[in-house]
This record gives C-alpha cells, sequence and structure tokens, in this order.
C-alpha cells in the first residue's frame, strides 16, 4: 500500500468515517429519559448506517491506496465502497425523518432525534458527497501526503537520506540534461569557431542517458519489461521514483520495492 496515492478527497472520506464511528456511541433519541439507547442498541440501524458507511469509506481508501485494482463480486472495490456510503446517506435521511420507526408515536411525541442520527447524517452526507465528487473535482485530486525534498542529490543506486525517491534537486521537465536547467535531446550550443564557420551543433547520443528522479502528474500504470499488457504497479504522484533506462518515448522505471517496468506515458512528469 502507498499513502502518497491518496487524495485530498479520501481525506475526507476518512475524516467523515471517523465522525460517523462516534456519532454511534451517542444518543439515538432526544428525550428526557436516562436510559436513552445509541445505535449499538439497533442492530439494523447501526449496522446499515454507521458500519455500512465506515466500511465504504474503507473500501475506497484500499482502492486508492493498492498498486493494483481489487474486484469484488465483478466490481473495483471504489465501486462498492460508493455503493455503501451512498446506502448510508439514505438510511440516515429516513431514518432522521422518522427516527422512531413502528414505536407507537402516540406515548412518544416529545421524542425526536437524537445527537447521534444528527450528526450521523452530517457524517454520511458529507462521507457520500466526497466520495462521489473527488474524481470529478481537481480540488480533491490533489495528493494528501506531498512529497519533501532533501537538500543534497543522491547517486544512482544509492539509497536517499529522506528515504526511497527523493531527489535533491526541484523537479524539472522530463527531458533534461544531467545539467541543471538543460532539457534532454536540447543542441548543445556551438562554440564561436564552429560559429563562424556555421557548423551545426552536436546531438547527444543515446548512450548519453543518465538515470534520474521523477515523479508523475497523476496516477499511471507500469507495465512489465517483456511487453505484457497487465500492469504490474502503480505510480502515485507525490512518490519520486527512479529512471533507469530510456526506450524512445517510454522509461523503465524502478520502484520503491526494486521492481522495474515501462512507463509507457511520460508526458508531464517531473524530473528532479
Amino acid at each position: 500500500m502507498n499513502i502518497r496515492s491518496l487524495t485530498r478527497g479520501d481525506g475526507v472520506v476518512i475524516g467523515a468515517a471517523v465522525v460517523l464511528f462516534i456519532a454511534s456511541f451517542l444518543s439515538t433519541f432526544d428525550t428526557d429519559g436516562s436510559d436513552v439507547p445509541n445505535a449499538w442498541d439497533n442492530l439494523g440501524l447501526v449496522m446499515s448506517m454507521y458500519v455500512g458507511g465506515i466500511v465504504g469509506a474503507v473500501l475506497i481508501v484500499l482502492a486508492r491506496a493498492l498498486p493494483q485494482p481489487r474486484k469484488v463480486v465483478g466490481l473495483d472495490l471504489g465501486q462498492v465502497g460508493v455503493a455503501l456510503t451512498l446506502f448510508a446517506a439514505w438510511t440516515a435521511f429516513w431514518t432522521i425523518v422518522d427516527p422512531l420507526g413502528a414505536f407507537d408515536k402516540s406515548d412518544l411525541l416529545d421524542v425526536g432525534a437524537g445527537s447521534g442520527l444528527i450528526l450521523g447524517l452530517i457524517a454520511a452526507l458529507l462521507l457520500a458527497a466526497a466520495a462521489i465528487a473527488t474524481p470529478l473535482l481537481p480540488a480533491l485530486q490533489g495528493p494528501l501526503v506531498p512529497a519533501a525534498k532533501p537538500a543534497a542529490p543522491q547517486p544512482y543506486g544509492a539509497q536517499p537520506h529522506g528515504g526511497y525517491g527523493y531527489p535533491g534537486a526541484q523537479p524539472q521537465p522530463y527531458g533534461a540534461q544531467p545539467q541543471p536547467g538543460q532539457p534532454f535531446g536540447q543542441q548543445q550550443p556551438a562554440g564561436p569557431a564552429a560559429a563562424a564557420q556555421g557548423a551545426p551543433a552536436a546531438q547527444p547520443a543515446a548512450a548519453d542517458f543518465s538515470p534520474f528522479w521523477f515523479a508523475v502528474p497523476v496516477p499511471r500504470p507500469l507495465f512489465a519489461e517483456d511487453g505484457s499488457p497487465t500492469p504490474i504497479a502503480e505510480l502515485a504522484p507525490g512518490t519520486w521514483y527512479l529512471a533507469v533506462e530510456q526506450r524512445g518515448a517510454a522509461l523503465v522505471a524502478q520502484t520503491q520495492d526494486g521492481r522495474r517496468g515501462v512507463l509507457q506515458d511520460t508526458s508531464g512528469i517531473q524530473r528532479g
């Protein structure tokens, strides 16, 4: 699991699930009685509204953090989680509309929705809204945990001081030469004599490639080097990876656990 792949929307989902768990221990009804039940005294309510919403949040976070998507009865974990959060919000709404359910309301006119139901409804609605809006709103798709950048660069093959995948230099657009600020593949400036004679600048050879650190702007799959169509890992934003070889427009990248694969989509990546 890679927590750096979690987004701000996932953070809202986690926070709403925590509030929903706390609300399950608060009073279900607003009454003057001393023995006021909470959600755990009503199995149907706690399982459908509170536990259902919390399980949905867990599945959404797991689907984001796992390197490869997992399925349940043919559906992605994230899809099942979103469905559970919607069901929890639906149950919370109708429960607060009629908190007494099948009780004889003629004898309980002074009983209303308690703090557990009210707070639970707010948390369930926030949870469902975040689960639906995260794939749609760019503001919620930013990384929840930003990547740190230490001051000193690390040589190829060395373990960086702050953990795997942290280059020392500020990120630069993909394609830069090992010299700071020099785009990879750009012609080197010709000397005065060459310029006077009109000689073209020399092109760098393919053998001049040097390993470098890079980060992806959005989650991208890493494919096996043998050309298999099934991804072996997913590169997550906010984490630095090591490019060890260039194959045309693609890069051979190395993950934190030492796996190597081909990154086919290199557009917009940032070089360290």
